[in-house]
């Protein structure tokens, strides 16, 4: 009789330790980051993490906390408390239900904690003053980070550009991987469950791994393939942005259809310039995923950046201005990012001051004559008629050469 209950206790130790064990393989999954985009792809990751055996049931995102009206209300409440109660980002993403098990937390701390997979998606000039709080509350080895992020870091040292992830792994330390997921995706259409691509650029190492990440942003109307380029993947994600701002000039100025398809070639041939000629290894296939030139068609036919380049330059021949000052033309960038985008960044413009910036200091603003314009455009106060020049002075023969040795 003893004999067989001590067989029954350790036969229910052994069961209960097998079910820790699988609980604690489950993925933790945590979104750093509530605006536009974030709201959007926590209804496909909520989704996923419902149905997923390998993942844990809540999905926690991280909400810089903020105040909002609610409608018949006439005091504000928390924006994080509005998500929960209502779930639905009131302020960003208005309008879209979000799966009841996101759960919004307004302390990074607690929003991270334990997490196993870490979405980033949010301004990038935020990263510094957030990661060493997510490093101390997380276990790097036992974690994986993929980067939502659409722009560029640059070394402080050698103003060379710097990928975001390679950002976010040295910062975690601990031998971290980031990935990224960037493709065709304006924030609104994927809430709505519209059919589109997206590319996740990673290698954690495992396939196995790699898989599981996949499977947790992959769904019926969100179908994501999966490449190891994450270089060319997050550098196609950042630069199309620029192009996206003259697409913006050209809608503004009602120059037509195939002044803007010209627009989106050559800006195409520029981002592949500019990747191979600042970075190694970087895969010419890359260009023709979802990342790549399906992004670039997308963003300059919708999305934040064309919108806002689209009212500047219509701002702009309204006020019968051929040319602004440098400080005219910032503030006019501020009230439109302000008019349009209630709260959200523009990350267009602040990759054009970069990337010119740079191309400035190595002599290389005549190999990209397409960026050069838009950033002086931008930020000089050169005539918006001049976006065409971007398109007449290519030297095609001298891009066809230069690719041709790549």
């Amino acid at each position: 009789m003893v004999d067989r209950l001590v067989l029954v206790l350790l036969s229910s130790l052994f069961l209960a330790a097998t079910m820790a064990a699988v609980t604690n393989d489950k993925e933790r999954i945590c979104i750093i980051g509530s605006g536009n985009w974030g709201s959007a792809i926590s209804t496909v990751v909520g989704r996923n993490a419902l149905r997923l055996p390998f993942c844990h049931n809540e999905v926690r995102m991280w909400v810089f906390e903020e105040q909002v009206l609610l409608k018949g209300e006439k005091e504000t409440s928390n924006l994080s408390d509005a998500i929960n109660s209502l779930h639905e980002n009131v302020k960003y993403l208005p309008g879209v239900k979000i799966p009841s098990n996101v759960r919004a937390i307004p302390d990074l701390a607690d929003a991270v904690r334990n997490a196993t997979v870490l979405i980033f998606v949010l301004p990038h000039q935020f990263l510094p003053k957030l990661l060493p709080t997510i490093r101390a509350n997380v276990n790097p080895a036992r974690c994986y980070g993929i980067s939502l992020i659409k722009g560029l870091d640059f070394d402080t040292n050698t103003k060379l550009p710097v990928l975001i992830s390679k950002t976010i792994e040295k910062e975690m330390g601990n031998n971290f991987r980031c990935g990224v997921l960037m493709g065709a995706n304006v924030a609104d259409e994927v809430a709505n469950q519209q059919t589109c691509e997206s590319t996740l650029a990673c290698e954690f190492g495992s396939d196995d791994i790699n898989e599981r990440i996949r499977q947790i942003f992959d769904e019926e109307h969100f179908r994501v393939s999966r490449i190891h380029d994450v270089c060319g993947a997050e550098l196609s994600g950042a630069l199309k942005n620029i192009i996206a701002l003259g697409a913006g000039f050209v809608d503004g100025l009602n120059l037509g259809g195939n002044t803007k398809a010209a627009l989106c070639r050559i800006g195409l041939i520029e981002m592949r310039k500019f990747c191979s000629m600042f970075f190694e290894g970087v895969e010419q296939s890359t260009f023709l995923e979802s990342c790549g030139v399906a992004d670039l068609i997308t963003t300059c036919y919708g999305g934040r950046n064309r919108k806002c380049a689209e009212a500047f330059a219509k701002r702009r021949v309204d006020e019968m201005n051929s040319t602004l000052d440098a400080e005219s033309c910032s503030e006019l960038w501020n009230i439109i990012e302000s008019e349009l985008l209630n709260g959200q960044k523009l990350q267009g413009t602040l990759a054009a001051k970069e990337v010119y910036n740079l191309l400035k200091a190595r002599n290389l603003l005549h190999e990209f004559p397409l960026m050069n314009v838009i950033y002086e455009i931008s930020f000089d106060g050169k005539s918006m008629l001049d976006i065409t020049d971007g398109i007449k002075t290519h030297s095609e023969s001298a891009e066809v050469h230069y690719l041709s040795k790549l």
